[in-house]
């Protein structure tokens, strides 16, 4: 049988979320706070966005990241392996 997952109560952006996942709750706690964080910078920048706004923007901003940190792998890979293949491809 498999294991259980863990399941958090998290804040994000004034509401209370339970989030449920195999990861370890430290860890899911973290995400919340990246994702809280974020919420609350773009928030200081534009603050008349209304909440959905703030998260659409959040995840654009999120999904940005996550493509420059994989292209910044993909290409330390390249410089280790030439002929390693493109991570995306994987």
């Amino acid at each position: 049988m498999s294991e259980q997952p863990n399941r958090v109560e998290v804040e994000i952006f004034g509401e209370y979320y339970t989030l449920k996942g195999h990861e370890s709750p430290e860890y899911m706690r973290t995400v919340a706070q990246m994702v809280n964080k974020k919420m609350f910078e773009i928030t200081q920048r534009n603050p008349k966005l209304s909440t959905s706004k703030v998260a659409i923007l959040t995840a654009v901003n999120l999904v940005d990241e996550l493509l420059k940190l994989k292209e910044q792998y993909d290409n330390l890979l390249q410089m280790m392996d030439p002929d390693k293949v493109d991570s995306s491809n994987s």
